[in-house]
């Protein structure tokens, strides 16, 4: 499709991008935005340094990486170099999204869809909401001096409500979402948001606060996953650990950080914002184990991280649209599920924290998590609603303490958010898990 100059390695990434965002301020509309938009990210290596450009005209792809090559100087061992025999040569086309693209869906569709939900609001205690309604389609073409010729699509959609809410003296903020893949998906959820609804207005009028201390503390799926993402997730891309001895002994793969019980998992190949058949440098999309019955034994990778700790490719480079190259990110990181029930390891804890939805989390080697609803849990029961600030710890300490995950499993997508890293944020990720339960965590 291209000339690639010899004794240089180039790929050439193009990205074909449809999205709508539709935001309602309370029952206002604030935006209706339909974007499509074409561009292109090239790069050219030379086995010493990389020459990279992106673009929107794509007639220019060909100028553009003919200008790149001057810049470079022409190696004739290029394809010996340890980066450049790391990247995999990949020849696919997968495209799943012909015939219920969200492109087809009319604008007033979607807004129509959105009201609907909004009518679900009619509680005193919302004193505000705003309201979203998102998709994106991206079509992806990567093509490399190697032979690579990959073509993928992917989708995702979703509706998010952010609410304000106050009884009293008591406040509190939440988000209840729904993320998708078709469109067709999202209808008929009144009884999947009003439940989420209800939760929130029986919170505020209830909740007491929390008498600060150390606490078994029981993770829903979607705390979960933020766990599991902010503390441990962002630990495993490699790109830290390169020239940083420290950080690879902390890593070092075989060591014990948890029981048998604990395996956590990033999965390029699970539908949903983490779906990545194949990531921005043409890798395929991979299971990875990161720990496995609670030893390290995976990190995650790009071509650069792969040859520096002489580790294969993961297919973990991603970047957030054309205007960037690819860094290490997550995909879908999950902790698996075990064998048994959340009723029966509710039942073991005479005195605990239950944490049901989250509002941020952020960490490396210590995280914290700050709950919008977390419950106490007593005598094996969950009863009151608390109000928690936030859980903390630090990470290895607290993969030490987990003792019980659940049979019961959720994966899930962040609707109107994403993962931030370096100056590239939102990145689509996928995140979940089982109930788990964490024996000792600071709670105030």
């Amino acid at each position: 499709m291209y000339n690639f100059p010899e004794g240089l390695y180039v790929d050439v990434r193009i990205e074909e991008t449809f999205e709508t965002k539709i935001s309602f301020k309370k029952n206002v509309l604030q935006e209706q935005k339909v974007r499509s938009n074409k561009g292109a990210f090239i790069r050219v290596f030379d086995g010493n340094r990389w020459y990279y450009s992106s673009l929107t005209d794509l007639s220019r792809v060909q100028e553009c990486i003919d200008t790149l090559a001057r810049m470079a100087t022409p190696n004739p061992s290029i394809m010996e170099h340890p980066i450049v025999k790391a990247f995999e040569v990949n020849r696919d086309r997968i495209i799943q999204h012909e015939r219920d693209s969200i492109a087809d869906v009319l604008a007033a569709e979607k807004q129509a869809l959105l009201e609907e939900y909004l009518k679900l609001l009619d509680y005193p205690e919302i004193v505000h909401h705003t309201s979203y309604y998102v998709d994106n389609k991206t079509i992806k073409s990567i093509y490399s001096s190697k032979g690579t010729a990959v073509t993928f699509d992917k989708q995702t959609c979703g509706i998010r409500l952010n609410l304000e809410l106050a009884c009293g003296d008591n406040k509190n903020s939440d988000v209840v979402s729904k993320a998708a893949i078709r469109f067709d998906e999202l209808r008929g959820l009144e009884d999947y948001f009003k439940e989420r609804i209800e939760k929130s207005v029986a919170f505020v009028r209830e909740a007491v606060p929390v008498e600060p201390g150390i606490y078994t503390v029981l993770l829903s799926p979607e705390a979960t996953g933020v766990f599991t993402h902010e503390s441990f997730g962002h630990k495993s891309e490699s790109d830290f650990m390169v020239g940083d001895e420290t950080m690879k002994a902390e890593w070092a793969l075989g060591k014990t950080i948890g029981r048998d019980l604990l395996t956590i998992v990033d999965d390029g190949l699970e539908l949903g914002n983490g779906y990545v058949p194949y990531d921005d440098e043409g890798t395929r999309g991979k299971k990875t184990y990161i720990v496995k019955n609670g030893k390290l034994t995976g990190r995650l990778h790009s071509a650069v991280t792969s040859a520096a700790l002489g580790e294969p490719l993961t297919g973990n480079a991603r970047a957030i649209n054309f205007q960037f190259e690819p860094i290490v990110r997550m995909t879908t990181t999950y902790i698996e599920k075990g064998d048994r029930p959340v009723k029966d390891i509710i039942a073991e804890i005479d005195k605990g924290i239950y944490v049901e939805t989250v509002r941020h989390g952020s960490g490396m080697s210590t995280f914290t998590i700050a709950p919008s609803r977390a419950y106490k849990i007593e005598n094996g029961n969950i009863t009151t609603p608390v109000k928690v600030s936030v859980i903390t710890g630090n990470v290895f300490e607290t993969l030490a303490e987990v003792d019980a995950v659940s049979e019961e499993f959720e994966l899930m997508s962040f609707v109107g958010g994403g993962c931030g890293k370096m100056e590239q944020y939102p990145l689509p990720v996928g995140f979940g898990g089982p109930y788990t339960r964490v024996r000792k965590l600071t709670v105030q």
